[in-house]
């Protein structure tokens, strides 16, 4: 695994619960990828190959604004390594869970 990202995708809605649906669907289709992904409070972690991973962060926007958000931000972190492994979301963050 070459990269990971953490999106958090912040459509505009009426009300948050409004707002949550629109992220659901987003995060739905994260889900649908088959990759290994984190969601978190506030953003969404996944891991894979760099190209693959920047066409799913374009589409987190399209889905938002199908599930009828009038606009959408998203902030990215992006960490890529294409000689060699990044850390992995495992690594990361299994020891803070139970």
């Amino acid at each position: 695994m070459e990269a990971s990202v953490a999106i958090q995708t912040l459509p505009e809605a009426k009300d948050d619960e409004e707002l949550i649906r629109i992220v659901d669907e987003v995060i739905d289709y994260i889900k649908s990828t088959g990759l290994n992904y984190y969601v978190g409070p506030f953003e969404t972690a996944i891991e894979g190959d760099y190209d693959e991973l920047m066409d799913i962060v374009k589409e987190c926007q399209h889905i938002a604004i199908r599930a009828g958000a009038p606009s959408v931000c998203a902030y990215i972190k992006v960490t890529y390594r294409p000689e060699g492994e990044v850390l992995t979301i495992e690594k990361k963050v299994s020891k803070h869970h139970r």
